[in-house]
């Protein structure tokens, strides 16, 4: 079990949605970013409080269909605040401390997570960009994105050289 999976009391659970892309990018620099940049949403998650992102696509309004989860981490002591993107963009965001974990598709957890179990319609609530989870929710979303075994991209960052058979020697 890790620091993610262990859920104090007082924390609350959160999914939130975006593309893979937008959410590699929140990954890569700290930061999550809600409802196309929105401050309301972010104000009711609060330090400590674990968030899951979910990918419906791999780009933004695109038609790669992933249905994943792409992140998953512990929201920073830091309330949120505004980043110049350019072209007047300026989104609110909040930093987070995200796990190194894998990307995991929803489809084999959909009748485990409360938010979908029985539900024809189960994508209906992510539409709502931001939405709270139980913490047995949480704590099945990340198991499910727990690395099993190296991904190539991991071992690729970490310079491991690929296997070789060795060769034989002609006779």
């Amino acid at each position: 079990m890790n620091e993610l999976s262990s859920i104090p009391a007082t924390a609350r659970c959160w999914v939130a949605v975006a593309s893979a892309e937008h959410v590699r990018r929140g990954r890569a620099e700290g930061f999550m970013q809600v409802c196309h940049g929105k401050g309301g949403p972010l104000k009711r998650v609060k330090p400590g409080d674990r968030v899951a992102y979910y990918s419906p696509t791999e780009t933004f309004g695109g038609k790669d269909r992933l249905q994943a989860f792409t992140a998953a981490g512990i929201v920073q002591d830091a309330p949120p605040y505004q980043a110049d993107m350019g072209n007047g963009f300026v989104p609110f965001r909040r930093d987070v401390w995200w796990f190194g974990l894998d990307e995991a598709p929803i489809a084999p957890l959909l009748q485990g997570l409360d938010f979908t179990r029985g539900k024809t319609s189960w994508g209906y609530v992510l539409r709502l960009g931001l939405f709270e989870v139980t913490a047995d929710d949480m704590r099945l979303i990340v198991e499910a994105m727990e690395p099993r075994a190296p991904s190539r991209r991991r071992r690729a960052e970490a310079a491991v050289e690929p296997f070789a058979l060795p060769t034989m020697a002609a006779a």
